[in-house]
């Protein structure tokens, strides 16, 4: 059954251990720094059940006849992703922002194991097994579900071997309840999430057949032996006012610690097996891409939002200048909406007989919606101007002394007072020129790959042969040459 908003807060109050600046957290729920991210969840939760989101934000279960959340619902025709696709816009467009993990951009994960099934049988069938039933826990019980990706690494020259053996995850002993699992993860919502898909990340565990570091499980998230070490946030640190957009949608990002937790063995996923580690870290993303470069188009929607307030309000979008760096946006957003629209009118048949966003188009969708992301922020923020870092506080406009100096300054028209200036500003700074601006960058840089990683399965998933066959007709080459890959 789907949950409510308050389900969801009681599921955290479990004895997880997190400490953010220094401080040790008693409620996750309640605390400065989450409240505000924990609050945006739950309110996702509870658009399932009001009537006005039900219809987008649910699907009856064929088999059960319960309602489930449609973003944890299996792919299987063109209309699901379009489904998928009006849930999240919907959404992003209730709660104001864009916030990437909700669970629906990294369920898609498991599926893709669903597909490396017959792989994962090489290693154990029950581990295939065990993939089958989280996802249909996913669908039935509506767990926060996040994704543990990166490790500390260490130093990358040396195999993990060969220095602390703790820098990447990997487990140090069988019992007969499970695996005993130590390291750590970096992972995004960790600390306010019930589980999350743990997995090796792109290094080096080996070049063995067998490998302690090649494995993937369930964690709960406040299972015994996990610590929660946060980064600053950013919602404690300024009034909502000033900063609408970290003040309410800041993500935390989590170290995780590993200290000798035992995962059941119904929470192995794969393990040991170094072939399967490869396989699914080459088609990990193979759904999850979708839901994540469609929150950079509401990104793009939020840069074209601010932009063209900013130049109206004084007649500058009637200047041609303006209109093509608006123009610039407009084609950056809509590039990504076609790599979207294109993956799903072209989607493919995966192994499992699931409907997967065509490999190509979406792959090189991410490339361009990640790559041209800090160039469309700068356009963006040229065309807002440089009053989006000068302006002062609303609690210098609340003054009565120097208030009076800034409502005349910042009032433009009877359409434009001081406030909406002030708001409009405000929001800008947030999105494009604060701390939370240039750490969403970051954050769409590395989320789900390094740009390497990108291109590399764009690389994968490109058809090569069609330009060769080209190539070889017009040039009027023997059939022999595209026998030689060289």
């Amino acid at each position: 059954m789907i949950r409510t908003g308050q389900e969801y807060r009681a599921s955290l109050q479990d004895g997880r251990q997190i400490w953010i600046n220094g401080e040790k957290v008693e409620d996750v729920t309640s605390h400065r720094a989450f409240k505000p991210i924990v609050d945006v969840r739950a309110r996702i939760y509870d658009m399932a059940h009001e009537q006005e989101f039900k219809s987008i934000m649910t699907c009856k279960d064929e088999n059960s006849g319960e309602l489930n959340a449609i973003g944890n619902t299996l792919p299987h025709k063109q209309q699901d992703w379009h489904d998928k696709r009006l849930a999240v816009d919907t959404v992003m467009n209730e709660i104001g922002g864009v916030v990437i993990r909700m669970g629906d951009e990294t369920v898609g994960e498991m599926w893709s194991l669903y597909d490396g099934a017959e792989v994962l049988n090489e290693v154990d069938p029950q581990f295939a097994k065990n993939i089958e039933r989280h996802i249909h826990t996913a669908l039935q019980a509506d767990p926060f579900h996040v994704s543990a990706n990166t490790d500390p690494k260490g130093d990358r020259s040396k195999r993990p071997q060969d220095q602390d053996p703790d820098m990447l995850l990997h487990v140090v002993k069988e019992t007969d309840a499970g695996i005993i699992v130590r390291g750590a993860k970096f992972e995004t919502a960790a600390a306010y999430a019930n589980q999350a898909f743990t997995k090796p990340t792109i290094a080096n565990w080996g070049d063995a057949e067998l490998s302690d570091y090649a494995v993937g499980f369930i964690a709960d998230m406040g299972a015994e032996g996990i610590k929660h070490i946060c980064r600053t946030g950013f919602a404690d640190m300024r009034p909502v006012e000033d900063y609408p957009l970290s003040g309410k949608f800041d993500e935390v990002d989590t170290l995780v610690i590993f200290d000798n937790v035992l995962i059941p063995w119904e929470d192995v996923l794969f393990y040991r097996h170094t072939r399967a580690a490869t396989f699914i870290r080459a088609t990990l993303h193979r759904y999850s891409a979708f839901p994540f470069i469609q929150r950079i188009q509401k990104i793009a929607d939020m840069m074209i939002g601010v932009a063209l307030f900013n130049v109206r309000q004084t007649g500058l979008d009637k200047q041609p200048a303006v209109q093509e760096k608006l123009a610039q946006l407009a084609c950056y957003r809509e590039t990504i909406n076609a790599h979207l629209t294109a993956s799903i009118a072209l989607a493919e048949k995966s192994p499992s007989g699931l409907l997967m966003p065509n490999q190509s188009l979406l792959f090189t969708g991410r490339i361009h919606a990640c790559s041209q992301l800090p160039a469309m922020m700068h356009l963006a923020r040229e065309l807002c101007g440089g009053q989006i870092c000068i302006t002062p506080d609303k609690a210098a406009f609340d003054h009565p002394e120097s208030g009076a100096w800034l409502h005349k300054y910042y009032s433009i028209n009877e359409d434009w007072v001081s406030d909406d200036r002030r708001k409009l500003l405000s929001f800008a700074r947030d999105l494009l020129n604060s701390d939370y601006g240039g750490h969403r960058v970051t954050f769409e840089l590395f989320a789900q790959s390094p740009p390497f990683a990108h291109l590399a399965a764009a690389y994968r998933n490109f058809d090569f042969g069609g330009p060769l066959d080209f190539v070889r007709k017009a040039a009027d080459l023997s059939d022999r040459v595209l026998g030689n890959k060289n």
